[in-house]
């Protein structure tokens, strides 16, 4: 990949390098009038910029004084290549050294799943900023936030999936017909099993011969990849008898549901002290649960 390198860059100093990259992606790309590209917030504003190995700027963004990210910007030939997701984290992590309860957003519609992926959940309808359709998506720092809805359950679940570092765990008493199978949790589940380094998903259901029956798509990366993806059915009656579901990540990400045939629950991004207890319990079900090897063995 690249080099590159994001930095925090006062608006006085880095103003010429900042509306750069804007002009060239709003502007010229998008055509959005230049009189709205600019405004009075920028010199209150933490700006970030990304810079190429030469010095050259690739990307810049920006937080007002309330949480607000905006103005996120990546030159073309930069896109796909980690800039914005690196903008981002370093947006978030001066809001959450601010203070800020949360951060939000207005994304560009084809931008919701990149936000998405960073845990950043879609509230309320669309609508048009500039000429161009936009979703209001937030993220809650340092606490739980709730969750509810379809639209926000493959959000959430498709960040903490896609934050994995080498371990992931799933709770689900027959695989979530409707969010486990929707197709941005299913990329983002073949991306990590797929992934060049050790890796390892562990999932824990309740009715496996159900699961065989409705040939769940999940099951296709058991039967490719049986030394990443393992299965195992409860058996203690004790296990039995939970009604919760979760996902959780080694990152610090988890979604809890404490009724699982239900999508209302609670989920968190970067928040160790809540997703490390669910982990440890996860461990502990999976160690007194049974190996469903008739799942490896079908021909799907």
């Amino acid at each position: 990949m690249p080099a590159f390198r994001v930095q925090r860059a006062d608006h006085a100093a880095h103003h010429a390098a900042i509306h750069g990259v804007r002009q060239q992606v709003f502007v010229v790309e998008q055509g959005v009038p230049a009189d709205l590209e600019r405004d009075a917030l920028d010199p209150v504003c933490t700006h970030v910029l990304a810079r190429d190995a030469d010095g050259a700027p690739i990307g810049t963004g920006r937080l007002l004084p309330d949480g607000r990210i905006g103005r996120m910007a990546v030159l073309a030939a930069w896109r796909s290549q980690g800039v914005g997701e690196a903008m981002l984290e370093e947006l978030v992590r001066a809001a959450a050294m601010a203070g800020l309860p949360q951060v939000h957003l207005h994304a560009q519609l084809p931008a919701c799943a990149f936000y998405a992926r960073q845990g950043f959940i879609p509230e309320g309808g669309h609508f048009e900023e500039a000429g161009i359709a936009h979703q209001q998506m937030q993220r809650t720092l340092g606490a739980a936030a709730p969750i509810e809805g379809v639209q926000a359950a493959v959000a959430v679940t498709t960040a903490v999936i896609r934050r994995a570092r080498r371990r992931l765990w799933v709770h689900s008493r027959q695989l979530d017909p409707g969010l486990l199978d929707a197709a941005p949790v299913q990329a983002a589940l073949r991306r990590f099993a797929t992934r060049a380094h050790d890796k390892q998903l562990r999932v824990i259901v309740h009715d496996a011969a159900a699961i065989q029956a409705a040939g769940a798509p999940l099951l296709a990366l058991l039967q490719r990849l049986p030394s990443v993806v393992q299965i195992r059915e409860v058996s203690d009656p004790v296990d039995r008898a939970l009604a919760s579901a979760c996902i959780a990540n080694d990152a610090g990400d988890y979604y809890f549901r404490l009724m699982g045939h239900r999508l209302e629950g609670e989920a968190g991004i970067a928040l160790p002290s809540r997703s490390q207890p669910l982990e440890q319990q996860l461990q502990r079900v999976w160690d007194r649960s049974r190996d469903c090897s008739e799942l490896r063995a079908l021909g799907i």
